[in-house]
């Protein structure tokens, strides 16, 4: 999706090992009990190999007396590990060659240590054990000795969903905003190491890198800012991101939600990130003395857009605020100049606050002005040393970054803050809890659910005030699936507070909600619905400020980004699931018919509007198979919402709308094809990408959700359509179901193929479904490498993971939960058990467990279901029932039951 275009795209074949990095959970070393055969003084300092004084020069390290001593850690409990991290000694003369691990079953694992003494992580197939022994077997002095030993414990010993999540899944091939480890869920703030500055292909946080070019404080969707890093004072900050890079090793790296740690040795330094949702949190330890300075660059490309327009002033030795300009967004979309304002903090300070201008250094200055600029702070630090540092943002004023730092972060106790940024994840994330499966589906589904938390971010201050900036004058920039970049008019709103004094809704800056129906409608409103309420009330929210609902929004204004009106979907399935209580349904159903009318969003807008006027008057999209697609399903949806409504007449026009897909549905291939303004096919190949959105006539024809009953007797009855969907699973198999655009004949790592497996059973095949979801859940999505996890393609925050954490629970609907009656299909999960605890401020019930039986990779068929222990032979059941709280069973086998799930089809349209 976006033009995710990088070269030609290498996610064809691939093979990974399967096996993850297990760099999420915390160090167990702390836990346990240390001996040693001998120590240099007479304090014993073997308790410091696991003090969490790493690499420090005469702090916090362990010094033998004799060159074939040993130091253990032994536990009061069996532990279950499978990773040991060695420090070595700072001092090169005591340094470890050579050594030996040496566990309580009594296997060995050979070490040799890194000459340069930088840490090694020895990874090795779980154990379980009661001590950890290191004993030196080879050195380069008489003395010898460790800084550090870390011990992690393997995922069979994991708690928490946290240990779970590896965020460095798909790293490689992902985007931008993809891995922000430094962010609170949906947080205004989403901060990382960067080690690739570009947008697509590993940029941002790619796991093969081996140099990390700063911590930017901002990834967002066309949104980035302040980047932030650690160096050396003799460093000049002029000649760019080049040369004050430092290298790095993942061996010493601690990665996971809400919290890094990664040591710098270029800059001599431990740096530690986490956050609030809208400030940044760092703790810096330097390891050596140095003239060290922490540099904010404030100028330049940084993944997605542009920062420009610096403007700094010193408040105090330990306090600066100011503004940039973030402009030249990705993909030529959105406002053109969107403000973020800045209040930095720091608990020490500075001997001297300095700054740059293109290739000018300014010392001791009290402001800053500069088009391609920064500040630093520089610092006479000792070994030891640390500094803690604050970066509290906003989008609408240095006040409102002022106060949310005054409310959301007043303490410097980091891991006070580290610690509640994990507690909200683990609480967040514990929405859903699974049982059974293997350890990959579990890091995978863990993981998905973190992209789906992670993406999509706040742009409102905590008060509550947001930028508007959807009016002003628009520049076509001649791309469909782009639109428009805007010289916007800056307003500051607010959304109002409730009775109890809460914000009534956040505003969001949002990649493209294209296609969501498949996914985070479904996913959000299961777990989290008042992250839907809250993010359907937001798009309603813009529509009343400049007329358009909004794509996928940017800095408080359009990016016109893809086709159609995606917030349709949102709205009408947060609506139709009685969840849509923070903004009028009334208003929201006429901000939805507007934007389904020429000059609205369904259309692009003004510029774009003549098409969805031929639409209006012809009854089908000219040209673009795919657009027509979408806006027949958008508008089956409006009329959803209409007929609850009571708008009869509103219902009927939009129904009748919602029929515009057969206009393009071609005899000879029994696919949908683009169909010219005389109503001719406009060509022949339906693997060609022409006419359609990211897809072929092969991708995209099953798109049409709301009928497939329909579609089925176009083609001329259910065998048929099963017999053209088989053939094409069939055909992308060998692939792994993984094409990129418009290639190949189904494609899950793009939206426009994310409902096709479950098309099946809308044609009296649930059998075929449960199948393929399977292939595809474990082919399409079961990687948990830094190369593959989501089709390494196009995993838009969070949509791929929001369809593999469907599939592995379980639960779809492939018309968004959208219905009269919304509902969900039933596929089989790949976990035992599936615990989804409910939301009582929208549902009645506890919880909805899912129980399945017989579990196995091949047992993938549905033989009997039962709902509160009552014999379900749909393979659907109502959303009623799942608020309600409850228990569906499922049992499976290796043979397709073709009785189970044909008695009653969904109720789909309404008197069917």
């Amino acid at each position: 999706m976006k033009n995710f275009k990088f070269g030609i795209l290498f996610f064809v074949l691939m093979v990974w090992s399967g096996q993850s990095l297990y760099a999420k959970s915390l160090s167990i070393a702390s836990k346990a009990k240390v001996n040693a055969s001998s120590s240099l003084n007479k304090k014993n300092n073997s308790s410091k190999i696991n003090d969490g004084i790493i690499a420090i020069k005469n702090q916090g390290n362990w010094m033998a007396k004799s060159k074939k001593a040993w130091v253990e850690l032994a536990w009061e409990h069996t532990q279950i590990i499978n990773k040991v991290v060695l420090y070595n000694h700072p001092d090169q003369t005591a340094r470890v060659i050579k050594g030996k691990l040496l566990f309580s079953d009594g296997t060995t694992i050979n070490v040799d240590l890194p000459s340069d003494g930088s840490a090694i992580a020895v990874e090795f197939d779980e154990k379980s054990t009661q001590t950890v022994r290191f004993i030196i077997e080879e050195s380069v002095g008489e003395k010898s000795g460790l800084s550090e030993i870390e011990v992690y414990a393997s995922p069979n010993q994991y708690t928490t969903p946290v240990e779970w999540v590896d965020p460095y899944i798909e790293t490689n091939r992902g985007r931008f905003f993809l891995f922000a480890t430094g962010s609170r869920p949906y947080g205004v703030i989403s901060a990382a190491p960067m080690t690739i500055n570009w947008n697509n292909g590993g940029g941002g946080y790619a796991h093969k890198s081996d140099s990390i070019l700063g911590f930017p404080q901002i990834h967002a969707w066309t949104l980035s800012g302040l980047n932030l890093m650690p160096t050396l004072a003799s460093v000049n900050p002029t000649k760019g991101e080049q040369f004050w890079k430092s290298s790095f090793k993942h061996d010493d790296e601690i990665v996971q939600p809400g919290y890094h740690r990664v040591f710098l040795p270029d800059s001599k330094v431990w740096v530690e990130q986490t956050s609030t949702d809208r400030v940044s949190f760092y703790r810096f330890k330097w390891t050596e003395d140095v003239e060290s300075q922490l540099l904010l660059s404030l100028g330049g490309l940084l993944g997605n857009s542009r920062m420009t327009n610096a403007d700094v002033t010193k408040i105090n030795k330990k306090e600066f605020e100011g503004s940039i300009s973030s402009v030249d967004r990705a993909y030529n979309v959105g406002p053109k100049d969107v403000k973020i304002y800045f209040v930095v903090q720091v608990d020490e300070k500075w001997k001297s606050f300095d700054g740059w201008n293109e290739d000018e250094n300014y010392t001791d200055i009290s402001s800053l002005k500069g088009d391609n600029g920064g500040v630093s702070m520089k610092y006479k630090s000792k070994a030891g040393d640390e500094v803690q540092l604050k970066i509290a943002i906003s989008y609408t004023s240095i006040e409102n970054a002022r106060n949310n730092l005054k409310t959301e972060c007043t303490t410097w106790d980091f891991d006070t803050v580290a610690q509640d940024s994990r507690n909200q994840w683990n609480d967040w994330m514990s929405n859903i809890k699974v049982e059974g499966g293997t350890v990959a589906q579990r890091i995978k589904f863990y993981t998905d659910l973190w992209h789906v938390l992670l993406g999509r971010h706040r742009i409102n201050d905590v008060n509550g005030d947001y930028p508007d900036r959807t009016t002003g004058k628009k520049e076509n920039t001649g791309n469909l699936t782009d639109g428009f970049i805007t010289d916007a008019n800056f307003k500051v709103k607010n959304p109002g507070v409730d009775a109890s004094g809460k914000v009534i809704h956040n505003m969001y800056n949002s990649d493209a909600f294209w296609l969501t129906q498949w996914n985070l409608n479904v996913l959000w409103g299961l777990a989290w619905p008042e992250i839907q309420d809250d993010m359907a009330s937001s798009m309603v929210a813009y529509s009343n400020n400049g007329g358009l609902l909004p794509r996928g929004p940017s800095g408080g204004g359009y990016s016109f980004i893809m086709t159609g009106c995606p917030s349709t979907n949102l709205i009408v399935s947060a609506y139709m699931k009685d969840i849509l209580t923070k903004t009028d349904p009334e208003n929201a159903f006429e901000q939805i018919k507007q934007n389904h009318m020429p000059g609205g969003m369904m259309g692009g807008g003004e510029f774009f509007k003549h098409d969805l006027e031929f639409y209006v008057e012809n009854g089908w999209w000219p040209n673009n198979a795919g657009i027509n697609i979408e806006a027949a399903f958008q508008d089956w949806g409006a009329a959803q919402m209409a007929y609850r409504l009571g708008k009869t007449e509103d219902y009927n026009y939009f129904i009748k709308r919602s029929e515009s897909w057969k206009k393009c549905f071609n005899e000879e291939h029994k696919l949908l094809f683009p169909v010219d303004h005389k109503g001719n096919f406009t060509h022949n190949d339906p693997l060609r990408g022409w006419g359609y959105v990211e897809a072929n006539a092969w991708q995209a024809t099953w798109g049409v959700s709301h009928d497939i009953p329909g579609l089925a007797q176009l083609m001329g009855g259910n065998e048929v359509l099963w017999d053209k969907l088989n053939f094409a699973f069939d055909k992308g198999k060998d692939s792994d179901f993984v094409y990129s655009y418009s290639k190949g004949y189904v494609s899950y790592a793009n939206q426009p193929g994310c409902s096709n497996a479950h098309v099946f059973s809308y044609a009296n095949a649930p059998w075929l479904t449960q199948y393929w979801v399977r292939q595809v859940n474990e082919k399409a999505y079961g990687g948990i490498t830094p190369d593959l996890g989501w089709g390494g393609h196009d995993e838009d925050q969070g949509q791929m993971g929001g369809v593999s954490a469907l599939m592995s629970i379980g639960l779809f609907n492939i018309i968004g939960t959208e219905s009269q009656k919304p509902f969900y299909e039933i596929t089989a999960p790949v976990f035992d058990k599936v615990t989804i605890k409910l939301d009582n401020k929208y549902y009645e019930g506890k919880e909805f467990v899912i129980k399945t039986y017989n579990n196995s990779a091949e047992n993938c068929y549905i033989q009997k279901a039962k709902l509160n222990g009552k014999e379900l032979n749909n393979f659907w059941f109502y959303h009623d029932d799942f608020a309600a709280g409850g228990e569906l069973e499922i049992w499976l086998g290796n043979k397709p039951n073709k009785k189970w799930g044909l008695q009653t089809p969904p109720p789909v349209n309404i008197n069917k």
